[in-house]
């Protein structure tokens, strides 16, 4: 059993209303996140938020899909937990704290188990470069994509 849990945080100079548009539209998820190959919304709310989504994601040592359920606090938080797929369980979560008007602080939040299959290619120094780069490929991404948005 491989219990991965990491966690992120980054200042962005974009609104918390910017950051927070990027991240609830799941769908275009994959074009600022490089470790998503696909995002496929199976359910949606009435706001039409994904609310059951398929996800692949490169996980370097082997693609991983899984379908996993989102919920949403809108501007400060997104949570999410897979109902099915290839680990064992998955759950994550987004918080964007306000700095000021024009600066965001977003943690991004990761715990799963790999399950004992691919917790046995998934430990020790390959674990952590697993961990960081899921992280920072979120937390860098949404960076990145929200500047360029604000900018």
């Amino acid at each position: 059993m491989g219990i991965l849990t990491a966690e992120r945080s980054i200042e962005i100079e974009a609104p918390r209303a910017t950051c927070w548009a990027i991240i609830a539209d799941l769908e275009t998820t994959p074009e600022w996140q490089e470790s998503m190959v696909k995002a496929k919304i199976l359910e949606s709310d009435s706001e039409g938020r994904g609310t059951l989504v398929e996800i692949t994601s490169d996980a370097k040592v082997r693609a991983v899909t899984s379908r996993i359920s989102f919920a949403y606090e809108p501007e400060t938080k997104m949570t999410w937990e897979q109902e099915k797929g290839d680990l064992k369980w998955l759950k994550g979560s987004w918080l964007l704290e306000e700095v000021s008007d024009a600066v965001t602080r977003a943690v991004y939040r990761l715990e799963a188990d790999t399950g004992r299959v691919l917790g046995l290619l998934v430990k020790g120094p390959v674990a952590d470069k697993v961990k960081d780069m899921l992280t920072s490929d979120a937390t860098e991404g949404l960076k990145r994509w929200a500047e360029r948005r604000n900018g």
